[in-house]
């Protein structure tokens, strides 16, 4: 094997790092898989070449920013999209600094390349009348949108992640008492989301329309398989258009996949549900996760202010009874 070659260190890479030494998840597999189909496009309209034919010496840390740049300005990715497909490069520069030691130097650069910064806005969700729109807007006269409701509606009940979604299998969901969907989320846990009644009796019916088999997707694409990302993407992105004619506020929102999970978990919240169940709810490995959407309920921060000052007594500020103590206060 000679040392420029891409193709037998991206190969090692996926199978003797990411499966044999770190049994990665089948969502990790797919991600760090999806960042480099996209570098490959890339790099070989660029190069002009076949992807198998790219060298690793033509992956230089000027070239990879090109890619990043791409991601962000061509694809519209935003930053933590941009981070997350670095975050996969940079895993592949560490197994090739092992593997070859005499591309050591490149390496060290690409992975001296920063993450990006970037604002943290408030999440962003759906209100019941946008929710009630979007899942209104499929044509349930055709076998695609009838899919496509079953899909939003399962999405915005469950919370599911957008791989969680489209992994789904026929021997992953149960019905009868305790109705439940299984799948195997972050950190490989596997996790069981409870099916309201309405919800259960919808994928029922769906499932006699299909004839499948336990290993079946429950949401195939028109071929047969698993939906990909970019389909599930496009597939939101045309029911919010659609919706956002009865229901302008819609128009108004970047509303993606992701969306619909924060949608669950703020219906959740308002009905009083603790936030250490929307933890386990959502697989989140802390609550403290989960307690950006505290932030992003203005109702419970009006509540908030208004038991604030219940007695009527202005809150008093604290003052420091000793000169040390005032000191380190006013530092």
């Amino acid at each position: 094997m000679k040392a420029g070659n891409l193709a037998p260190l991206l190969q090692g890479f996926f199978t003797e790092r990411l499966l044999q030494q770190q049994g990665a998840s089948a969502h990790t597999v797919a991600s760090y898989r999806d960042t480099f189909r996209l570098l490959l496009a890339f790099a070989s309209e660029r190069l002009h070449k076949a992807p198998s034919g790219i060298t690793m010496e033509e992956l230089s840390p000027a070239f990879l920013g090109e890619f990043l740049r791409h991601l962000e300005v061509d694809r519209g990715n935003g930053a933590r999209t941009r981070n997350g497909r670095l975050s996969a490069l940079r895993a592949f520069f560490r197994f090739v600094t092992m593997a070859e030691p005499s591309l050591a130097l490149q390496c060290q650069q690409v992975l001296a390349v920063p993450a990006k910064r970037y604002d943290r806005h408030a999440v962003a969700f759906l209100d019941e009348q946008e929710a009630a729109a979007l899942l209104a807007a499929p044509d349930r006269r055709t076998w695609m949108g009838r899919r496509d409701r079953i899909l939003l509606l399962v999405a915005i009940q469950t919370g599911l992640r957008n791989t969680e979604i489209t992994s789904l299998r026929w021997q992953d969901v149960g019905f009868g008492v305790g109705a439940h969907v299984k799948c195997l989320g972050k950190g490989r846990k596997t996790r069981c989301t409870p099916l309201r009644p309405d919800v259960a009796e919808t994928l029922q019916q769906w499932f006699a329309e299909q004839r499948g088999v336990p290993a079946s997707p429950v949401f195939p694409s028109s071929r047969g398989g698993p939906l990909s990302a970019d389909a599930l993407q496009r597939l939101v992105i045309r029911h919010v258009s659609t919706a956002s004619e009865p229901c302008p506020t819609l128009a108004k929102k970047h509303v993606t996949p992701h969306t619909l999970r924060h949608t669950a978990a703020m219906d959740l919240l308002r009905r009083g549900v603790d936030l250490s169940v929307i933890a386990l709810w959502l697989g989140h490995e802390s609550s403290e996760t989960t307690q950006i959407y505290l932030h992003a309920d203005m109702g419970i921060k009006e509540k908030a202010l208004a038991h604030a000052t219940l007695d009527g007594l202005v809150p008093g500020r604290y003052k420091p009874s000793d000169p040390l103590l005032a000191f380190l206060e006013g530092l």
